[in-house]
């Protein structure tokens, strides 16, 4: 690494910084809202299983190698940018998926010319249901936004130490919400979900996250350090609203 691309680092409140312009900002924005986008769209849908020595077979999700990636990076977000411009990011991950949810829809429903043999396979991968849908988005939003906040808050109170702290704090909160409240919207009251297995997959899903956070921790570690050193910031929301629905940045 260039040291001469380094920049004098600031300790600064996120509302000293406001209107200024970070080098790597979008691109950590698009890497958010791809990884977010993939997970859902190709992960999703797929169940498998692995084989745990003295556990036996253990099913999982295969979304769930790839979507708490998502909870990294929005870690990274709030802790070098801060809260205000992780909302931001946060809310552009929500649009995307609602649109990637109409266009969905909106495709799979489109007339099918004759001849064409691939309607049932189409339905099979993009044809999740509205409830469905629903409680991911729901999940996602209410997860990622309590995320973002704890670590805001919890930077703040270890005065910048512990980085650790926050990182696997906020994500037992925000991974937390995303598994009690995605589930139960989806699932509850089907005929295959009795209650002892929707239990059983949540707190199987809740740890699965909260432990690829914590073998994730030194990647966390180096990406933070990277882009403080790159960006010449270290952002603190002592002042910041933590609204949702705050539009100042």
């Amino acid at each position: 690494m260039n040291q001469a691309d380094d920049a004098p680092l600031r300790r600064v409140d996120a509302a000293a910084i406001r209107g200024e312009h970070f080098r790597y900002y979008d691109l950590v924005m698009v890497a958010f809202v791809v990884i977010l986008l993939l997970s859902n769209v190709v992960g999703a849908e797929k169940r498998s299983v692995i084989d745990l020595p003295g556990i036996g077979p253990w099913p999982f999700g295969a979304g769930i190698l790839f979507f708490p990636i998502s909870y990294v990076i929005d870690d990274v977000l709030t802790e070098v940018y801060g809260f205000a411009r992780a909302r931001r990011v946060i809310w552009a991950g929500f649009v995307a998926l609602l649109f990637t949810a109409m266009m969905e829809a909106t495709v799979v429903r489109l007339p099918v010319a004759p001849g064409w043999t691939g309607q049932a396979a189409y339905e099979r991968v993009f044809g999740a249901g509205w409830r469905i849908i629903g409680a991911s988005l729901v999940a996602f939003w209410v997860g990622d936004f309590l995320n973002s906040a704890v670590l805001a808050r919890m930077k703040v109170w270890t005065n910048g130490r512990w980085l650790w702290t926050r990182t696997i704090g906020s994500t037992i909160i925000g991974e937390g919400a995303d598994s009690l409240i995605f589930y139960p919207l989806a699932f509850y009251g089907l005929p295959d979900w009795p209650i002892a297995a929707l239990g059983a997959v949540m707190a199987s899903q809740f740890v699965l996250k909260v432990s690829w956070e914590v073998i994730l921790t030194p990647v966390t570690y180096a990406a933070v350090g990277f882009l403080k050193r790159r960006e010449g910031v270290d952002v603190f929301d002592r002042t910041t609203s933590l609204s949702p629905f705050a539009a100042r940045v």
